[in-house]
């Protein structure tokens, strides 16, 4: 394994090296757009979720298609068959006609594409979470911070829904007064039993690529396409999987940005594997006029507990408000504010947020227009090192007292080694 970047030397600079290829800072490779061309897109992934990030952007002209699996990579092409084809992320990237990049890899990858294509120049749309650690989350807000002009989004695509714009209206306006307590859960568990037996590499696989920068191991059917969210070595569990979406209501409608305190619980804490259940408790101190709260999140076996706590219905998934004047409910799609007989004459506050002309579409407009996107990676950053440490309090078992400004944890290092892994020989960021 490599050394540990240090953190002096991210401050004083980010760059990405991957087996040898250096990706350079000047923007390159961009054109002047109008609102009326067509951008060439990039795409890094080309299956199960990543399909559907391509069907978000394929309006426009995808001159460029990426996949370590042949057949996922061969499918792809036969709807692109313009396209070209690469198994290597940076090979693509070298591709002179490309205006933006979207990124829908395992989790373990993301950073690497997303720093490699902000630092040709090219406008990214990546998946959530942002990264696999907070530090990379922070070396990527840092690049996108230096370049401006470059259109950024995360993928948490609820956002763009008009429901979650009417939770943050009613939030806003003061509906259930002053929040001090927000409770997110959701039924998902993400976890899995290790592997026992050897199997081989296909060979439509290039397994060496897709460990990229995770630690050499053997190949395992339980890793790709679909398992590998459950493996520390590659995603982040249940809580990096759907608390950037379920937290996103919460960040939008109390205006949050990094906790000062985060502490969680679940089962004991395996090396290699993902939990099957985790509890994160996570604090935030004033913003201006709107005082602290504390925000809970729930997951697997324990999503109910928020609601069976309170005698509400066991909704599986969503978000509960907890104000001085009362509670709202909210999932993707429906909102409730409670308890209903107290509200049954309430009157919402007139629409002042617009409406999304898309979640994809918003950046496809941001990459030609310069206009703003809602889930750029300033705001999606934020909300991703958020997320992302509740994994690092739950894997050292501590409390942590996070100092953001610093990107450290105060009161232990023995969660240093979460906030930044250790890279595969030739990887590095």
């Amino acid at each position: 394994m490599n050394q540990i970047t240090s953190r002096r030397t991210f401050l004083k600079s980010s760059l990405v090296t991957a087996a040898g290829v250096w990706v350079g800072t000047t923007p390159g490779f961009g054109r002047r757009l109008s609102a009326n061309d067509k951008l060439n897109l990039g795409v890094i992934g080309t299956a199960n979720r990543a399909a559907a990030n391509i069907k978000g952007v394929q309006s426009q002209n995808i001159v460029a298609i990426c996949d370590v699996d042949e057949t996922y990579l061969a499918a792809a092409a036969e709807k692109f068959p313009d396209a070209k084809k690469y198994s290597d992320f940076r090979k693509l990237l070298e591709q002179k006609n490309i205006d933006a990049i979207v990124v829908a890899t395992p989790d373990h990858i993301h950073a690497f594409a997303v720093v490699a294509a902000l630092q040709s120049g090219r406008h990214v749309y990546c998946e959530k979470p942002l990264a696999h650690d907070v530090h990379e989350v922070r070396v990527i807000r840092k690049i996108a911070a230096k370049n401006k002009k470059l259109a950024t989004q995360m993928g948490t695509q609820i956002h763009a829904g008009k429901n979650y714009r009417r939770v943050v209206e009613l939030v806003q306006s003061g509906a259930i007064g002053q929040v001090t307590e927000c409770h997110v859960w959701c039924q998902k568990s993400q976890t899995a039993q290790p592997p026992t037996d050897n199997v081989p590499v296909p060979k439509n696989l290039n397994w060496d690529l897709w460990l990229g920068p995770a630690p050499e191991q053997p190949y395992h059917k339980i890793y790709h396409p679909h398992d590998w969210r459950a493996f520390w070595d590659f995603g982040c569990g249940t809580l990096g999987d759907m608390a950037c979406h379920y937290v996103d209501l919460v960040f939008w409608a109390l205006k949050l940005r990094a906790p000062l305190t985060i502490s969680a619980e679940g089962p004991e804490v395996d090396r290699k594997i993902t939990p099957a259940w985790m509890i994160v408790h996570s604090e935030y101190g004033a913003r201006g006029e709107l005082p602290p709260v504390k925000v809970q999140w729930y997951d697997g076996e324990k999503h109910s507990v928020p609601t069976r706590e309170r005698n509400l219905p066991d909704w599986k998934n969503g978000v509960l408000f907890i104000g001085d004047k009362g509670m709202l409910f909210a999932d993707y799609n429906s909102h409730k504010l409670l308890p209903e007989e107290k509200f049954k004459d309430f009157l919402a506050p007139a629409p002042s947020i617009p409406d999304s002309i898309g979640h994809h579409e918003e950046w496809i407009e941001a990459c030609k227009t310069g206009k703003p996107t809602t889930c750029n990676f300033d705001y999606s950053g934020a909300l991703s090192e958020a997320v992302l440490l509740g994994n690092v309090a739950y894997r050292s078992g501590k409390k942590l007292e996070w100092d953001s400004a610093a990107m450290k944890v105060t009161n232990t290092r023995e969660a240093d080694q979460f906030i930044q892994r250790s890279y595969r020989k030739g990887w590095k960021i």
